[in-house]
């Protein structure tokens, strides 16, 4: 087993500090905007509660009693966060990030990774574009019928390392693992967190015109194709204009190598014992999506799996195990700064329910809706969405949060249409905002900072919003 050059995951200072910093001016925003200063403004408030003591969404009471969030609370909020009723899923995450990352710095320290890619940049060498296409359309079924995005987390590595040996850069693997993803999960047809969740919610039929929603799947993945080849055409054309050429140095000297090996060793040990590990782990995901008795549970058994099953293949393909213990380490340290990430973007919403006022911003909004006509509520209810996002990138607690008080209101729209613009509002932000943090961590790993990514990417979400609108209004004409 030979010193790895890099890490997958290495999370430069320039980055770290330009998120940390975002992520800091917002918790102060936040703080702000509690603070007894704008009572005025945004008055505190509380939902009702129901006989199970879970919230009553569609009840609202002003409460002016309630003073602000202490300065001291809101400071601390990383770590308050942990200890709130978001601290599980939290928990559950940070785990979820740090044993990936030392399963995957195993992957690359073995030479499973090289094995792998060299295999499959041999087989495809000619047909670059065709294998982008087909990337990124599984990546976006992934998020369209079955909700999944953290997950694909543990696929990017190998794609990102993939498009480097193909001749383009880790970023091209962004685009087509999480953006497609995110891309997918908006324009959902069958995804069990937003489409079903909310349809449930709602009371109606998620199989009902669904027609509409295979339409916006059709015309959605050929606007994502555009800007992925638009940005490959520009690298072939100027290899220095990639965003991850700095990053893509050592992976690409080591493309020379990994094609050797694979011609070498064609059927080798560790090509063998990862190609049965990541299978293992996409049937898990999909099985575990699919089941939904232990749908809740997916990213625990992705923990116990990648943890155990990782340790294993790295044994397997290394033949010792004080290495494999050495590298599994290094990924654990090496992912630590994504923690703060997700930690400050929690803090966000904590901050706001502390504060009282998310309630208040809730019921604000659903009072613009009344007496308008169809179109412009349906807009205001897909602004709904976006705005909540920001604060809340759960699509489980917005559905519960949106659809409940929407179950009840008679604004002049279909329970399909409504469920159609909650799902338009959240997913594309998963890949926008900066409160996501699957999108601050994939961005890390490839040592993009976000202001990049937003001006990379705002032509795509100018396109996507008009697109949008367009789709929403072709609705509400014809009485979807």
């Amino acid at each position: 087993m030979s010193k790895p050059k890099k890490k997958l995951i290495n999370i430069s200072e320039k980055t770290f500090f330009q998120v940390a910093a975002l992520l800091a001016a917002l918790m102060l925003l936040a703080i702000l905007m509690t603070c007894l200063l704008m009572t005025c403004l945004l008055p505190k408030g509380e939902f009702g509660t129901l006989p199970d003591g879970s919230p009553d969404y569609l009840s609202y009471q002003r409460r002016d009693d309630l003073g602000g969030i202490p300065l001291w609370q809101g400071l601390l909020a990383p770590v308050l966060v942990f200890f709130s009723q978001d601290g599980l899923t939290l928990l559950m995450l940070s785990l979820f990030l740090l044993v990936i990352s030392a399963a995957f710095q195993v992957m690359n320290d073995v030479g499973g990774i090289r094995s792998l890619i060299g295999a499959v940049s041999q087989r495809f060498r000619a047909r670059r574009g065709l294998l982008l296409v087909i990337v990124s359309f599984l990546f976006y079924c992934f998020g369209s019928f079955l909700g999944l995005f953290e997950e694909m987390l543990t696929m990017f590595p190998v794609v990102a390392s993939l498009c480097v040996l193909l001749g383009y850069d880790s970023f091209t693997g962004f685009l087509c693992t999480i953006l497609a993803c995110g891309f997918g999960f908006a324009s959902a047809i069958t995804n069990p967190f937003t489409v079903l969740l909310a349809s449930g919610i709602i009371g109606v039929n998620p199989m009902a015109k669904i027609w509409f929603r295979v339409l916006v799947f059709a015309l959605m993945f050929p606007l994502l194709m555009l800007f992925l080849f638009r940005y490959v055409r520009r690298l072939e054309r100027d290899p220095l204009s990639g965003v991850t050429r700095r990053h893509d140095e050592a992976l690409r000297e080591g493309a020379e190598d990994a094609e050797t090996e694979a011609q070498a060793d064609g059927t080798g040990r560790v090509r063998r014992t990862y190609t049965v590990f990541l299978l293992g782990a996409l049937a898990l995901i999909i099985v575990s999506s699919l089941l939904e008795a232990v749908r809740d549970y997916s990213v625990v058994l992705l923990i116990v799996y990648f943890l155990f099953g990782g340790l294993a293949a790295g044994r397997l393909a290394a033949g010792k195990l004080r290495p494999v213990l050495k590298s599994f380490c290094g990924g654990l340290v090496s992912v630590l700064p994504t923690i703060v990430f997700v930690a400050m973007a929690a803090s966000i919403k904590y901050i706001f329910d502390r504060g009282a006022i998310l309630p208040t911003i809730v019921h604000q909004i659903n009072v613009l809706a009344e007496g308008r006509s169809p179109f412009p509520i349906a807009l205001i209810i897909y602004l709904i969405v976006l705005v909540l996002e920001f604060f809340i990138s759960s699509s489980t607690a917005k559905a519960i949060l949106v659809m409940g008080l929407l179950a009840v209101v008679n604004v002049g729209l279909s329970k399909s249409m409504m469920v159609l613009l909650y799902t338009f509002a959240d997913g594309y932000t998963n890949v926008l905002f900066p409160t996501s943090p699957v999108l601050l961590i994939s961005l890390s790993m490839i040592e993009v900072d976000y202001f990049t990514w937003i001006r990379k990417s705002l032509p795509l979400f100018l396109a996507n919003f008009l697109l949008v609108l367009l789709l929403i209004g072709f609705g509400v004409a014809i009485g979807y």
